[in-house]
């Protein structure tokens, strides 16, 4: 059975780092687009945001949110069939569920983020929380 795998999260203080991880299982993330979502506390589905994004191409092309460009940095490892979310100076409002997603499409890094395009899987969620 297809499915992504989220690992991290936590309570971590403002200024502080953290990891998130996501490993595909069922497939091989080779040749997939990749992303981060956030869904801030008392947003609704709908109102989840693309933070970061990678296409599937051999450049690895990135997306960020605006908010999160120079804190945020996403990665992958395809033969570890795994990826990951650094996060760097922690905000308050980086508080939030974080997804997961990959898909199998040729589509731009900024499409996946800002339109969700082409996700095939979604992780269940991590729980950042940064205290204010």
């Amino acid at each position: 059975q297809a499915q992504l795998v989220q690992s991290g999260g936590g309570l971590v203080q403002p200024g502080g780092s953290l990891r998130l991880s996501c490993v595909a299982s069922g497939f091989s993330l080779d040749r997939y687009a990749i992303g981060w979502f956030r869904q801030a506390p008392g947003k609704e589905r709908k109102e989840r945001e693309g933070v970061s994004c990678m296409d599937s191409t051999r450049a690895a092309n990135q997306y960020y949110l605006e908010s999160v460009k120079g804190r945020f940095s996403i990665s992958r490892d395809n033969a570890a069939n795994t990826f990951y979310l650094q996060i760097n100076n922690l905000k308050a409002n980086d508080t939030g569920d974080y997804y997961c997603s990959a898909g199998r499409t040729i589509t731009s890094a900024q499409r996946v983020c800002q339109w969700e395009f082409g996700v095939d899987y979604w992780g269940a969620g991590t729980t950042v929380t940064v205290p204010s």
